[in-house]
């Protein structure tokens, strides 16, 4: 039986394009989930890459939320409410406090690895697209050294540096909301990761954690392609001291041929979406694909509260449309 605690969810968009189906879809059951019980909702702009986001882009996300009816109690670019600022870009201080604890760990260490070192170790029978860090420039001080690194990197060679975190070789376990009790062995799955890179850019893992702490944040929803990452951020809620949300992974939105959308899939972007459809059309018609819907019609995200319930979505990695 569901509780009745009111939940404070998020949306937490990179603006590093115009939003697709996928964004629209999880950004929907995140409002549902959290309006159900008459929590708050907050918007947090995710522009860690300096590279790709661009401030037009963070705009053109509100006015698409707010064309779809989905309303935020805080957040956003005009930083509305009292946990800002919530764009990552300008909240590193946070990000600072946070490595110097887990620094004072004795966890972390200097990484000279680029990609390039990291994926000449894969084995080349790994084809499921993860990177599995191999430990070479992990301190002998910690558990796990390899007795003979893979690769030597001299400092004198290479000056900048990212911050990894060492993982222990052990089982974390939580359950998620839809897909259940999950276990991850952050040793095999991925390996010590990194925290800041060597460029100074902040790791999603850390900034993540930290915003969702601070913010207040108990319940997340998100994309099933994110649901093992899971066990790295509730490592670091552990390490922090901090309390971890509940997690709620949902399915990927594929195209007609199988494949999950992305920002350059231009058919199924907000701005063509915008053009041939209206609000009710798509909260419709994503409402009926996932299970809220018996059938696909038009209908407002606030005239869907009623009938939304986690037990109407189906626990499927994907689907397709």
């Amino acid at each position: 039986m569901e509780t009745e605690k009111p939940e404070t969810g998020r949306f937490a968009p990179s603006p590093t394009g115009r939003m697709h189906l996928g964004n629209i879809f999880a950004a929907l059951v995140s409002w549902l989930s959290a309006r159900k019980k008459g929590g708050r909702w907050i918007l947090r702009i995710e522009d860690l890459d300096p590279q790709r986001s661009r401030i037009e882009y963070a705009r053109q996300i509100e006015d698409d939320l707010n064309w779809l009816g989905l309303d935020w109690d805080e957040g956003g670019i005009d930083d509305t409410g009292s946990h800002g600022p919530y764009r990552q870009s300008l909240r590193a201080n946070f990000y600072e406090e946070a490595i110097s604890r887990l620094k004072e760990t004795g966890l972390t260490y200097p990484c000279y690895c680029t990609r390039a070192d990291v994926m000449a170790t894969q084995a080349p029978h790994e084809s499921d697209g993860r990177i599995v860090y191999a430990g070479t420039c992990r301190p002998a001080s910690l558990s796990g050294k390899s007795d003979s690194p893979i690769i030597t990197i001299p400092d004198t060679k290479r000056t900048e540096r990212a911050t990894r975190l060492f993982v222990p070789d052990e089982e974390i376990s939580f359950t998620d909301r839809l897909y259940g009790p999950q276990s991850v062995n952050l040793a095999s799955h991925c390996g010590d990761f990194v925290l800041r890179r060597a460029d100074g850019a902040w790791a999603y893992q850390l900034a993540v954690v930290v915003d969702d702490a601070l913010m207040g944040v108990t319940e997340v929803v998100r994309g099933s392609d994110l649901l093992l990452s899971s066990a790295q951020q509730i490592y670091l809620y552990r390490l922090l001291g901090l309390t971890p949300p509940r997690f709620a992974h949902i399915p990927l939105i594929c195209n007609e041929s199988g494949v999950r959308l992305s920002k350059r899939d231009s058919s199924l972007s907000m701005e063509r979406l915008r053009e041939e459809y209206t609000p009710q059309h798509l909260i419709g018609m994503l409402a009926y694909i996932s299970g809220i819907l018996p059938e696909p019609f038009p209908i407002s995200a606030h005239a869907l509260l009623p009938l939304f319930s986690w037990t109407s979505l189906r626990p499927t990695p994907t689907i397709s449309i």
